[in-house]
């Protein structure tokens, strides 16, 4: 079984992933992922991953960029909590192509950045 997924809410943990953090950027999403120090506090289990999931108004309009972030957070379920290394927080970005792009592409797409950023753990099945 997989990692206990978190949602980040508020700006700062947003800015902070933004500013303390690396970016991979990919067809489909960005994602930023920063490792999160021992002292800094949070709810629940510390050894979680946080998420946080953000899509502008240049995508589109409302009814598009709920449909981004649901298929953001779908994705986010299936790689991040088998995969990604704990203690970090991460922000997917929602792109103008993540709402044309087919899903098993986002995925790859997310399974690649966090191998580009040195944050996949596990061995994958392929």
């Amino acid at each position: 079984m997989g990692s206990t997924l978190l949602r980040l809410k508020n700006r700062s943990d947003f800015l902070r992933a933004q500013r303390g953090g690396r970016k991979w950027v990919t067809p489909g999403l960005i994602l930023q992922a920063r490792a999160r120090d021992a002292e800094e506090p949070i709810a629940g289990d510390a050894s979680a991953i946080r998420v946080g999931f953000t899509v502008s108004k240049k995508v589109g309009n409302a009814v598009v960029r709920n449909r981004a972030k649901r298929r953001l957070r779908a994705i986010a379920e299936n790689i991040l909590t088998e995969h990604a290394i704990d203690h970090h927080d991460y922000v997917l970005i929602g792109r103008a192509g993540t709402r044309r792009r087919n899903y098993a592409a986002l995925l790859d797409d997310l399974e690649v950045s966090l191998r580009k950023l040195g944050a996949y753990a596990g061995v994958t099945s392929k």
